[in-house]
């Protein structure tokens, strides 16, 4: 991967956004080979490293942020917080979103983690740190993809139309890492709470509602509300 071309990593508009930052890009992905290198598993698979960027940039209407991919093998998928459809059973994190999204919408919950549903909508499921070593939570932090995900939030918040005005978009920030991304976003929408894992959910994310709080924001800006509802099977 840190031989290939930027645009056969990322779709097209992402590989224009982050092309500024495309050597701290090398640099990481280097940084993945010498683990693999030394014997570690990198979480996600390395074709899912990336995956986040493969959605089409000037969809993006949601942009949901979490901390680090899971470390548990076999979870990690490339978009924050979901798993592999036949995943079970699926992370607590994840069940505690579906348990909010149940207070707040009245949806199911579901048993598995396919939140493609959401993807499909222009929802960006992007952690700020996108990989981790299998077993070890937050083990490549510091390793160069803060600065990669800053490139691609600041991308997302400063698009226009061509009126020249921003692009419809609601920034749902869950913990403490992705609300430091803040600063990112300018002006746009900001739904802001403590991360949904089972160690922080009590403290401010259940009770947040950010799935009708974003729907509501959106509308405010012209723009249709998502689907929260994931089909039953994936």
């Amino acid at each position: 991967m840190a031989l290939m071309p930027l645009a056969a990593l990322v779709a097209p508009d992402w590989a224009e956004a982050l092309a500024p930052v495309e050597g701290q890009l090398r640099i990481v992905l280097g940084f993945l080979a010498a683990e693999v290198a030394g014997g570690h598993t990198v979480l996600p698979s390395p074709s899912n490293v990336l995956r986040a960027f493969r959605q089409p940039l000037p969809a993006v209407r949601v942009l949901i942020v979490g901390q680090d991919p899971y470390p548990t093998p076999g979870h990690a998928v490339g978009l924050s917080f979901a798993v592999d459809g036949a995943t079970r059973p699926i992370p607590r994190s994840l069940a505690n979103i579906y348990k909010e999204l149940e207070d707040d919408l009245g949806l199911p919950p579901r048993l598995h983690g396919d939140l493609s549903h959401w993807a499909d909508q222009g929802v960006l499921l992007l952690n700020r740190v996108l990989s981790v070593r299998a077993g070890a939570a937050a083990s490549h932090r510091n390793k160069g993809w803060e600065a990669i995900t800053a490139a691609a939030i600041g991308a997302v918040a400063n698009r226009s139309t061509e009126a020249g005005r921003p692009v419809p978009l609601v920034a749902i920030l869950w913990g403490k890492d992705a609300g430091a991304a803040r600063p990112l976003l300018g002006s746009a929408a900001v739904i802001a709470s403590a991360h949904p894992s089972p160690l922080s959910a009590a403290r401010g994310f259940f009770g947040s509602r950010p799935f009708s709080r974003a729907n509501a924001l959106l509308r405010d800006q012209g723009d249709g509300a998502v689907d929260w509802e994931l089909p039953p099977l994936p």
